[in-house]
């Protein structure tokens, strides 16, 4: 660990805990961490995570990283998608060699601040911190979600809120030149509808691709990048490995979006970058893929897909 990482892991820790909210709700799980699989033959870039999300104990960033790169997972996009998450992001990408930020407003994060009139004004500083410098690659994870909302009980004002929290994310990805992460859950046909409407920007991704083939189709003709995360490897997931299976080789990515998502043989065990291999091994397996092959365009698609390397 360099002295400026060392420096760097003093600063600010979760932003939130994972563990609580289940907590919460009264959910039980295994809460211990999975061992690191084998290394990977060629590097490889986790393009969605939430670092700032504790699982239990938390993980100092420094750690993190160390772990995934010791496994062949180096670079790391971190997620910010509240404004306290997106703040930790812009600065641990600014002291962490291994990581850029993205930067957004989550859909079901926007009727809240709407409700309370705060929505320009959060807007406002999302557009500071994209702004903020240059490894700040990406505006998301913004989007929509039909399966927060209904329960959310917000209603029409709710999803009005998250349309015009999405157009505004897309306005400012075009206008920054910034990478726009899309969060689509259960919302497929509308969000082609708003991105259609706005006009996409020149480098996007759809985070954890939930579609079928049929829909993967639509998305690569209109020239967005498809992230595959745990769920591909999930037993009730044909449908993903059917969208993976028609993704071309220049379009396809890796993710965690831990701490979520994680893997089998570790489902609902805390995720983190250094299960990635997990995930790829799968991809390789359902393309019937060469992995040192599948590796090596992963990882040329994540710098083409977020500006350039790090």
């Amino acid at each position: 660990m360099s002295t400026a990482d060392q420096t760097a892991d003093r600063g600010p820790g979760p932003t939130r805990s994972r563990a609580a909210t289940e907590e919460k709700t009264g959910a039980r799980r295994d809460r211990e961490r999975p061992p690191a699989p084998e290394p990977l033959p060629h590097p490889v870039v986790d393009n969605h995570c939430h670092l700032d999300i504790a699982d239990g104990d938390w993980v100092s960033t420094a750690d993190a990283i160390a772990a995934a790169a010791a496994v062949g997972v180096p670079r790391i996009v971190q997620i910010g998608c509240d404004l306290p998450g997106a703040r930790w992001a812009v600065a641990a990408a600014a002291e962490h060699h291994a990581l850029v930020a993205g930067v957004a407003l989550h859909p079901n994060e926007a009727p809240r601040l709407a409700e309370a009139g705060r929505l320009d004004e959060a807007l406002a500083e999302i557009e500071q911190l994209a702004a903020a410098h240059d490894k700040v690659r990406a505006v998301g994870e913004t989007g929509l979600d039909r399966f927060r909302h209904a329960q959310s009980g917000t209603g029409d004002a709710g999803w009005a809120a998250q349309e015009e929290s999405f157009r505004r994310h897309i306005d400012l990805a075009k206008r920054l030149g910034r990478t726009l992460v899309i969060h689509d859950r259960d919302a497929h046909d509308d969000v082609l509808r708003i991105v259609d409407e706005e006009g996409a920007p020149e480098r996007w991704v759809m985070h954890c691709f939930s579609g079928d083939d049929t829909f993967a189709r639509q998305c690569l003709d209109r020239g967005a990048y498809l992230s595959f995360a745990g769920t591909v490897t999930f037993t009730n997931a044909a449908h993903l490995r059917n969208a993976l299976a028609v993704t071309p080789r220049d379009r396809v990515l890796v993710e965690t979006d831990a701490p979520f998502l994680t893997p089998v043989p570790y489902r609902g065990r805390p995720n983190a970058s250094y299960l990635v291999p997990h995930t790829v091994r799968a991809m390789a397996e359902v393309l019937q893929a060469d992995l040192g092959e599948l590796c090596r365009a992963v990882d040329a698609n994540t710098e083409a897909a977020f500006g350039g390397p790090w």
